[in-house]
């Protein structure tokens, strides 16, 4: 993923901000529910444990973690459905 913040690089966007765990991972759960295998999913995030609880996810579930950033104090994850 060359810039994952173009517009056009993901397919859905997931805004957890302001929530802690285990709210943000129970959220992706339901919104990958309502993707398609390959798209993208951009999740943003406050809470720090989401720096080991989204790569969790992805492994457990077979999703392909394509970027990671950090904006301040967000966490932006671009997230590839397996």
């Amino acid at each position: 993923m060359d810039n994952p913040n173009d517009a056009g690089a993901f397919d859905a966007e997931l805004d957890t901000t302001g929530l802690y765990c285990p709210e943000p991972i129970m959220l992706m759960h339901n919104r990958v529910r309502d993707m398609r295998s390959g798209e993208i999913l951009k999740v943003i995030a406050s809470d720090p444990a989401t720096t080991r609880d989204v790569p969790k996810f992805c492994n457990f579930l077979g999703h392909e973690l394509l970027a990671r950033q950090e904006r301040g104090d967000d966490y932006l994850y671009f997230i590839r459905l397996g």
